[in-house]
């Protein structure tokens, strides 16, 4: 599903425009960006939590060069779904 279907069926669903709905999801994005740029991780009760991880420093290899690199500690975003939805998608899976 890609976001132009999300605002499709939003639209569909509630009945608002999807002029305002597209603005709506674009700027839930761009909160869930800014916040996880500043170390704050989002929680959205039932559905799930749009956290920051740390990777640590590692080791790799260059296998074309054959060199050993360095790749630094570093942050990334991650989402973790909520035990209740987890479940509603595995409920799905086992039915299929």
């Amino acid at each position: 599903m890609t976001k132009a279907d999300i605002v499709n069926e939003i639209a569909k669903n509630t009945g608002i425009d999807k002029a305002s709905v597209l603005a709506t999801v674009e700027s839930f994005m761009e909160v869930v960006k800014e916040s996880l740029s500043d170390n704050e991780n989002v929680y959205l009760r039932g559905f799930g939590s749009f956290i920051v991880k740390k990777r640590a420093q590692k080791t790799a290899r260059n296998i074309s060069k054959n060199t050993t690199i360095i790749i630094p500690e570093h942050n990334i975003p991650a989402f973790k779904p909520a035990k209740t939805f987890a479940n509603q998608v595995k409920e799905q899976t086992k039915r299929k």
